[in-house]
């Protein structure tokens, strides 16, 4: 079963016996609504896109897990925030509702993103109106999260337990805004918020399945999870979350946007973790 929301999501179900095992991909979407007016060049903003990443997990399904995609992009409004997130330097008028800046807003990059590229240039030559955030919020960021809510509740309501995964990809090097700027990331980091949205077993889990396959993984190292894990989860009722970031120097050549040779290499091990989720996830339910 698979549906769309044209320009908003695609929602692929289980293709055999469902399992509470859910994964979506809130940043590889590249539909650029017609309202999208940037100053930046697309070399600098489409660097804000997750790319192929619904793709590296597109198999998910095959394994009775439940997809969830985002397919509008990322820098026209980041479904991996709080709608609370806003940018007060974004507007052209203060925003009359109710504001929760985070530290990535700092950053240029709250809900709706102000600053883009390695060198964090403007993405806007104007400033937007609060009609025009409004709408973004009411046409793409609700309906995803709403989306998410329905799958995770369908879940738990029939299994009594959910295991969400959220999958981001990352660059090869922290840019000069990150935490870890000018370093050299790991293959693989996953984020659990310090041990708060998912159970240490199943952090350790996906870590030592990741390991096994030959990948340097880091945990909460340089990033630990941000809405969609703080959101969907809570361990002692068995709701787990987990992100999960890939390097892009894996898989894609991160300048011209392309894929690279070992590409087919990531998604099949990718598609191994995703098996190997589900044999436990199915141990755990039957437990």
């Amino acid at each position: 079963m698979e549906q769309t929301i044209p320009g908003v999501l695609r929602l692929v179900g289980p293709r055999v016996a469902p399992l509470p095992l859910l994964l979506d991909s809130p940043h590889s979407g590249y539909a650029y609504p017609a309202d999208f007016s940037p100053s930046a060049p697309p070399e600098a903003y489409r660097r804000g896109e997750d790319m192929f990443i619904d793709e590296i997990f597109g198999l998910a399904p095959e394994f009775g897990a439940t997809l969830v995609a985002a397919l509008f992009p990322r820098v026209y409004i980041d479904a991996n925030r709080d709608e609370k997130d806003i940018d007060p330097e974004l507007l052209d008028r203060p925003w009359p509702y109710p504001v929760s800046p985070s530290i990535k807003t700092r950053d240029g990059k709250g809900l709706i993103w102000r600053l883009v590229g390695p060198d964090s240039v403007p993405l806007y030559a104007r400033k937007l109106t609060v009609t025009e955030v409004e709408s973004r919020i009411v046409r793409y960021h609700r309906p995803y999260h709403d989306q998410m809510r329905r799958s995770y509740e369908a879940l738990y309501g029939h299994f009594g337990a959910v295991w969400h995964v959220n999958c981001h990809s990352m660059g090869a090097v922290g840019d000069a805004r990150a935490p870890d700027a000018g370093k050299r990331r790991a293959d693989i980091v996953l984020g659990d918020r310090d041990g708060t949205t998912c159970s240490a077993e199943f952090t350790q889990l996906v870590a030592n399945a990741l390991r096994k396959l030959g990948y340097w993984v880091k945990i909460n190292d340089p990033y630990k999870g941000v809405e969609l894990v703080r959101r969907f989860s809570d361990p002692a009722r068995k709701r787990h979350s987990l992100q999960i970031e890939i390097n892009r120097g894996l898989y894609m050549d991160e300048d011209a946007f392309v894929k690279r040779r070992n590409f087919d290499r990531l998604r099949d091990d990718m598609t191994a973790l995703v098996a190997q989720l589900a044999g436990y996830v199915q141990s755990q339910i039957q437990g």
